[in-house]
């Protein structure tokens, strides 16, 4: 009877209710979610404070660039200038606005050439790209059928230290150009403001050039062997001594007299 007795007993309760059970699980599940909010934040503030760092790294770098560059070469700052504020700002260079100021430093001019378009250059191709950019800027100015007052260095250094003293720099590069005696820039600035259509704006009132026409003494060389000296750069005097001709450059040559007078 005893054992019925106890067959027959009412089981015992759980030691925890189901909304006891449901309340522990709900709490174990809110510290999982306080814990993973936790993380996240903690994996956001790592992935903040590399972003700092690289950003940090790349200016550093850009900054020891510009450094090496204005080292080598002053007139390649403004360019990696232009470049590096595209790539911080996030834009593409190639798509960038080219509204551009057709005169860059009004401060920088050349005396005696406020009636002429000036371009310095080289036809020596000793470095291929800057003989390049000469033979752009030159075919630019040739399909404006612009008079252009070339002045090549490689054939009168005198024209070097001309556009040093103006441009008030040791080391130039080259094509540069200059329009009714103020400065434009270089190769990039006249494609550029010939993109977007600035170049003939400041082109206008300057006479033109027929483009058949070839100059018969230099062949558009703009310069000859000097008269005096026939490109030797010596002369006799009467007394038969040997002196230094005035008249030349040191190639011995001179300006052409039909076409650069």
């Amino acid at each position: 009877m005893a054992d019925l007795h106890d067959f027959d007993s009412p089981k015992k309760p759980y030691p925890y209710s189901f909304l006891e059970r449901n309340g522990s699980v709900k709490k174990l599940l809110n510290s999982f979610e306080s814990v993973g909010n936790l993380m996240n934040g903690k994996v956001k503030q790592l992935c903040n404070s590399f972003e700092q760092k690289k950003s940090s790294a790349e200016v550093e770098n850009s900054l020891s660039k510009e450094s090496l560059l204005t080292d080598k070469d002053p007139n390649l700052l403004s360019r990696f200038g232009r470049s590096l504020s595209f790539r911080q700002f996030g834009l593409n260079q190639s798509k960038a606005p080219k509204s551009i100021s057709p005169l860059f430093d009004n401060r920088i001019r050349l005396s005696g050439t406020d009636d002429r378009i000036v371009l310095y250059f080289t036809s020596l191709r000793g470095i291929r790209r800057t003989y390049e950019d000469c033979c752009a800027v030159r075919t630019i100015f040739r399909g404006f059928r612009a008079l252009v007052d070339d002045r090549d260095i490689s054939m009168d250094s005198a024209y070097r230290k001309e556009l040093q003293s103006v441009l008030e720099l040791k080391t130039v590069s080259l094509p540069q150009v200059f329009i009714g005696g103020k400065y434009v820039g270089g190769a990039d600035e006249i494609k550029q403001l010939h993109e977007v259509g600035e170049l003939a704006k400041l082109l206008e009132g300057f006479p033109l050039r027929d483009p058949r026409y070839v100059c018969e003494s230099c062949g558009d060389a703009r310069f000859v062997p000097c008269l005096n000296c026939n490109g030797s750069r010596k002369i006799y005097e009467e007394e038969g001594q040997l002196l230094r001709c005035p008249d030349c450059n040191e190639n011995g040559l001179i300006r052409c007299p039909n076409c650069c007078s």
